[in-house]
């Protein structure tokens, strides 16, 4: 049994910053670091993401691709979020989100991953001290890719659908290919006259 742990303060309120880590992927999508990435899809979404939420987690350590499919198994708004693998190659493994209000404007997040190597071929092929050290490392850079997101300091992913997306894409074309941040930036413009022409 291994347990990895780290915290970090965010100068945000507990709210958003819980609202953040509800969404699996959105943490994982800052979880890389050299040779750790990881990418979570969700499977089946339960109201809020809460409990009975599951999504499979695709982890790539040190060149060793795993894959498990997770269930979310605790959800207290703005104090905890736990999820642990109900399917794929560890013995056991459980991931606790815990959220703390510092003050009005500052939350501690840990996030602890316990989990259990397989025995057999899988467990004596990868390295299990190596192994612990991509995983908290991969967490502290996650920690710090989502500090300085919701403090406003990090580059923020979007998310949206296809249709958006390729709607997007063409609007792209049409400006000659110019960077996708430019295009946006021409919407919302757009959108401001739009919206001051329906208010006046």
């Amino acid at each position: 049994m291994t347990v990895v742990s780290k915290s970090i303060d965010i100068k945000v309120p507990v709210d958003s910053v819980f609202t953040y880590f509800a969404r699996p992927e959105h943490v994982s999508d800052q979880m890389s670091d050299k040779g750790v990435g990881m990418t979570v899809i969700p499977m089946d979404i339960k109201e809020g993401m809460g409990v009975g939420t599951t999504f499979r987690i695709i982890g790539d350590f040190g060149g060793k691709r795993l894959e498990w499919d997770c269930e979310t198994t605790e959800f207290i708004r703005e104090e905890l979020i736990t999820a642990k693998q109900i399917e794929g190659p560890f013995k056991r493994w459980e991931i606790r989100n815990e959220f703390k209000a510092l003050g009005e404007n500052l939350t501690r997040v840990t996030m602890t991953v316990d989990y259990e190597m397989p025995f057999g071929p899988l467990g004596t092929i990868m390295d299990k001290a190596k192994f612990a050290k991509s995983a908290e490392k991969g967490m502290e850079t996650a920690l710090f890719k989502v500090r300085g997101l919701l403090e406003g300091n990090g580059s923020i992913p979007v998310y949206i659908t296809l249709d958006a997306y390729q709607k997007l894409l063409a609007e792209k074309k049409k400006m000659n290919d110019v960077p996708v941040s430019t295009v946006l930036t021409a919407i919302l413009e757009k959108y401001n006259e739009v919206e001051a022409k329906i208010s006046n």
